[in-house]
């Protein structure tokens, strides 16, 4: 039987998969309601829209904030296929998201868990749960791909 955080990672792998074929780094994110209803479907477009913020994670955060008409969401969880980088965290801690599942690590500029933690920060006014390797193998996998063939 297939878990939520499963069905929720087969939808940003699906997004992934997308950035892949539009040659962008191939992560996607979704963030959902703690209800479970999906708020935001995005994935990376830094090179679409040579915007070195438009990492999947940041759009899926501002569509969902958008669609809300709330900067704070409060009680969301965000799946995202790969480890969030610090822009990325920080953006998760801003908005105040509840939960951050995500599928692969990312040794070079993880930072919830990889690098840095800064879920685990006491510092910040603000904590979330993280759950690692959910869909890891085939997040892990795209990503080996899609470097293997920029690298020739």
């Amino acid at each position: 039987m297939i878990s939520k955080a499963e069905e929720y990672m087969a939808l940003a792998f699906k997004e992934a998969q997308k950035a892949y074929l539009e040659e962008e780094v191939p992560i996607g994110a979704v963030v959902t309601s703690l209800a479970g209803e999906v708020l935001a479907l995005e994935h990376n477009r830094t090179r679409q829209r040579n915007d070195p913020t438009a990492h999947a994670e940041i759009l899926a955060i501002r569509t969902a904030s958008q669609g809300l008409n709330n900067f704070r969401l409060t009680g969301a969880i965000l799946y995202v296929t790969v480890e969030p980088c610090l822009m990325c965290a920080g953006a998760i801690i801003q908005a105040r998201l509840a939960k951050v599942v995500y599928g692969a690590e990312d040794p070079k500029a993880g930072a919830l868990g990889s690098l840095y933690d800064i879920s685990k920060d006491q510092r910040l006014n603000h904590r979330f749960e993280v759950i690692r390797g959910v869909g890891e193998p085939e997040c892990r996998e795209l990503m080996q791909r899609f470097f293997k063939a920029r690298r020739g």
